[in-house]
């Protein structure tokens, strides 16, 4: 009697997860200039004058504003630069990453 063997191939499938995003939030204190602000939200983030505008006195108002949304890397760098220009200038701005939901 002749047996019938069957091989079962397995295939191991790699499912790519997508890099997450990052919040990039600025905080509001009572020393950084809106002027300042305003700058940063133009040259770092790219946003137009107005919309550097609103999103400066959403901040103000309520005290932080998601500015931008980023790989991990990008977003930390971004922040991390933005505290660096404050530093130098003497002014105690803070920004922060969190991961997007």
């Amino acid at each position: 009697m002749a047996s019938t063997q069957t091989k079962s191939s397995k295939q191991t499938r790699f499912k790519r997860k997508e890099p997450s995003m990052y919040n990039v939030i600025m905080h509001n204190d009572d020393v950084t200039t809106m002027d300042f602000v305003v700058m940063l939200l133009c040259r770092v983030f790219r946003k137009s004058e107005q919309e550097a505008e609103s999103t400066m006195l959403k901040i103000h108002h309520e005290g932080s504003a998601i500015v931008g949304s980023y790989f991990k890397d990008i977003a930390e760098t971004k922040a991390a630069y933005c505290m660096t220009l404050a530093r130098h200038n003497g002014y105690p701005l803070l920004l922060t990453t969190e991961e997007a939901s």
